[in-house]
């Protein structure tokens, strides 16, 4: 099914046409489980139809951005398909968000209407929604606490499906979503992802894991991010089943996958040293999973995970600005590297000036596609960034590679000041903000050390104000409520003064090689966090 998905007139490479054509080749096909629901490939069209029509009827436009904070439930999907069909947006927010990312997304992505789940309103307290252009919020399920909507915005349950409407003629290069991804000397950028660059991720997706109309893909990911919006494009594209579980569990994750019938499944790079923590047993061999999707998972994790499991796991590169662009295969004569590059990409490893090193030598990543539309257009609103960061017409990763002499492309480190804990990206310019509104912080630096689970751990080195003390678990709590739980930082050291260059730089290396000392403080003993 790839190959004639590759043949698809760069005009029908949007998401209307994809669902359009789908439902034409597979009506009945069931394409998705999630929460309990069913679609055909048929229903996944119909649905789009039906909730475009509820989005115009509450004023949303071509063009609009709708944002969506939800965990894996079939409204999630209803929204982001309505929304590609009608020609609006989607602004997936992550669950983990506390009031001032959700009043930033909002306010940056210049939503008008937010889809919320009912769970999640008592985060809107610290918002101040005036400071947005949002107009009406939707709320998903039973509300249970107390909130008051501003006067300026309208909220109302979640509506009931509309009559359809007919697709908007949307373009392959029209936004489909914005997706935030943490910023590492400033906010978090929006990345603004056409229609093709969504068609070409299950395309190639789907390629890399051998992915055909029988298949049962099954995720644990939260659909707010990039990879399993991705396993939805990957089921669009090829006409097989797609299950969402609502999270992951390392005790009941083979369980689930034997249950649903997975033949795909999909992880991160720490989540196989979880799973290979669990007690052995029955269950990791009894299921019909062939393949796995791991980027980032340690070479070591990723055989024993075979040895145990049976099932291989795949290695690779992509990011929310590019695509699927380097990948290993099944046959691959050797592991411990991110893969080649897979035709209709290029890549190339480049020095502080662009130039191209030799074989052997680490540089910065850079990439660009040869199809149009298949990597975002740019950060929403952020032109200054957007140049930055495709100068000289190549995407600049911001990680440090080596390209070997067979052509396999090895990760070394990020050149960005960027820490990964739990699957998430996180700013460190974000947490330093954090820290540096409480009352005793005069100076921090953020930044990651190694954990046991194959990820970076968030460490903050402080210097305190004259005349002030810190209470470690007191200044964790004023993180908790005002960063996502995967960003507070476990590592906390006190110092007089921080490294700097003579221009007053800080210099987190110096801070990352001096790493965890005796005088530390962790916050994960005292049972916070996780």
């Amino acid at each position: 099914m790839t190959s004639e998905a590759r043949a698809i007139a760069p005009a029908q490479r949007t998401l209307p046409a994809l669902l359009q054509r789908q439902a034409a080749l597979f009506p009945g096909r069931r394409l998705l489980k999630i929460a309990g629901r069913e679609w055909s490939h048929e229903d996944a069209a119909t649905t789009a139809a039906t909730r475009a029509g509820a989005l115009m009827q509450a004023g949303v436009a071509r063009g609009d951005r709708i944002a969506l904070m939800c965990g894996n439930r079939i409204e999630f999907l209803e929204v982001f398909l309505g929304a590609g069909w009608m020609g609006a947006a989607t602004v997936p927010v992550n669950t983990a968000s506390m009031g001032p990312q959700i009043e930033y997304f909002l306010a940056n992505s210049e939503a008008k209407l937010l889809v919320i789940e009912a769970e999640f309103l008592e985060r809107l307290n610290t918002a101040d929604l005036a400071r947005t252009k949002l107009r009406e919020i939707w709320v998903i399920g039973e509300v249970k606490t107390e909130w008051q909507a501003p006067s300026s915005v309208r909220a109302s349950p979640y509506p009931e499906p509309s009559e359809p409407v007919l697709p908007a003629g949307v373009q392959p290069g029209e936004p489909i979503a914005i997706l935030y991804t943490s910023g590492t000397t400033g906010p978090a950028k929006g990345v603004v992802c056409p229609h093709a660059q969504y068609f070409w991720w299950g395309v190639n997706s789907a390629e890399v894991l051998g992915v055909g109309a029988e298949d049962v893909l099954c995720t644990t990911l939260p659909l707010f991010h990039i990879n399993a919006l991705n396993t939805f494009a990957q089921a669009a594209v090829t006409g097989c089943e797609v299950v969402f579980e609502s999270r992951f569990s390392a005790s009941g994750f083979w369980p689930a996958m034997r249950a649903s019938g997975a033949t795909v499944v999909y992880l991160l790079g720490a989540m196989v040293p979880i799973l290979l923590a669990q007690p052995e047993g029955g269950s990791e061999r009894d299921h019909r999973v062939r393949v796995g999707l791991g980027p980032g998972v340690p070479a070591a994790a990723g055989k024993a995970f075979f040895e145990r499991t049976g099932v291989r796991l795949l290695e690779g590169y992509g990011s929310t600005e590019t695509n699927f662009v380097i990948a290993t295969a099944p046959d691959s004569p050797r592991g411990g590297v991110m893969g080649w590059v897979r035709d209709g990409f290029q890549a190339r490893v480049a020095d502080d000036d662009d130039v191209e090193v030799a074989p052997g030598e680490a540089g910065e990543l850079l990439l660009r596609a040869d199809e149009p539309y298949a990597f975002a257009s740019g950060y929403f609103n952020m032109p200054g960034k957007t140049v930055e960061a495709w100068r000289n017409l190549w995407f600049h990763t911001g990680d440090r590679v080596i390209r070997e002499a067979d052509g396999a492309f090895r990760f070394v480190d990020r050149i960005k000041d960027a820490i990964r804990r739990r699957g998430e990206n996180i700013s460190s310019f974000e947490v330093e903000q954090v820290l540096l509104s409480h009352p005793s912080v005069a100076s921090c630096a953020v930044y990651p050390v190694s954990s046991e689970l194959a990820e970076d751990e968030v460490m903050a080195a402080l210097v305190v104000r004259a005349d002030c003390r810190i209470d470690f678990a007191e200044l964790a709590s004023f993180c908790e409520a005002r960063l996502p739980y995967f960003a507070v930082p476990r590592y906390i050291d006190l110092m007089d003064d921080l490294p700097r260059t003579e221009n007053g730089k800080v210099q987190k290396y110096k801070l990352r090689e001096r790493g965890v000392s005796g005088s530390t403080w962790d916050r994960r003993p005292a049972g916070r966090g996780r």
